[in-house]
């Protein structure tokens, strides 16, 4: 009876912390190194493109994905992540940035999780980019801070997540019929980018046989892209560009990671 009810114990843990991954209430380890900092600092880029992502598909009414937790997901972690960088993070001028950070990020937080609006999307791309240049500057500080040649690689890979959702809001805000007369130049600058860094990345002494197999399915994901991106078709995917998306931020926050912990080996 004993070794029953320890059995059923562990089931039932087992599947609350099923429930507690699903539903996102498992909260990110405190951070514990440099190279954790990178890491978070880099996702705070890549979540600024993810909410504007999720604001236009909440915007087209898509259900694809659940846009409303997703969006209601990165706004959490974003106050989480930016807490735990100003809280861990000691070089003045990285922690000064991360100021600036908070400044611009006050009046956004605001502005997404209200009821999207097509009238107001072009401002709020207008904000988040500046959020990104700043979240962007917080990391390069942070990763000068480090000293470590893997610093930067985490730099460079962390990256690749924020591009991954740059080039799916970019498209989503197409199809929701956002004019911008930038689209086709600021998709192609983010592709080329994304190329370049994954060829950088394939290079890395810094690899592992499971980064570089995590890298070649990056490319397969982004093959999709550049497909999408040479197409003059005016039938619109969505939720193949979403998911393609998704999949390469999947890998990439792995891949991430993954440089962040060896380094500590």
């Amino acid at each position: 009876m004993y070794l029953l009810i320890q059995r059923m114990s562990k089931v039932a843990t087992t599947a609350l912390l099923l429930v507690m991954v699903f539903t996102g209430t498992v909260s990110y380890a405190k951070i514990t190194s440099m190279e954790e900092a990178v890491n978070k600092a880099g996702r705070q880029r890549m979540l600024t493109q993810k909410m504007l992502k999720e604001y236009a598909l909440i915007g087209m009414n898509s259900t694809y994905g659940n846009p409303k937790e997703g969006l209601k997901k990165s706004v959490d972690l974003f106050d989480t992540q930016l807490a735990e960088l100003q809280s861990y993070v000691k070089d003045k001028e990285a922690a000064k940035s991360l100021v600036s950070v908070k400044k611009l990020w006050r009046p956004i937080k605001k502005t997404v999780l209200q009821k999207p609006d097509i009238k107001n999307v072009s401002a709020l791309q207008h904000d988040l980019e500046t959020l990104l240049k700043a979240a962007h500057k917080s990391t390069l500080l942070i990763a000068k801070a480090s000293k470590t040649k893997a610093g930067e690689i985490v730099n460079i890979s962390g990256r690749q997540r924020m591009l991954s959702q740059r080039m799916a809001g970019l498209y989503m805000l197409k199809v929701w019929g956002v004019k911008d007369s930038g689209f086709e130049q600021k998709l192609e600058t983010a592709m080329q980018q994304f190329s370049a860094a994954h060829k950088k990345l394939l290079a890395s002494p810094l690899n592992t046989p499971k980064i570089n197999e995590l890298l070649k399915k990056v490319g397969r994901s982004f093959m999709f892209f550049e497909v999408m991106g040479r197409s003059k078709s005016k039938k619109y995917i969505p939720s193949l560009i979403n998911r393609s998306a998704n999949e390469i931020l999947k890998n990439m926050n792995t891949v991430t990671g993954l440089y962040a912990q060896g380094t500590k080996k």
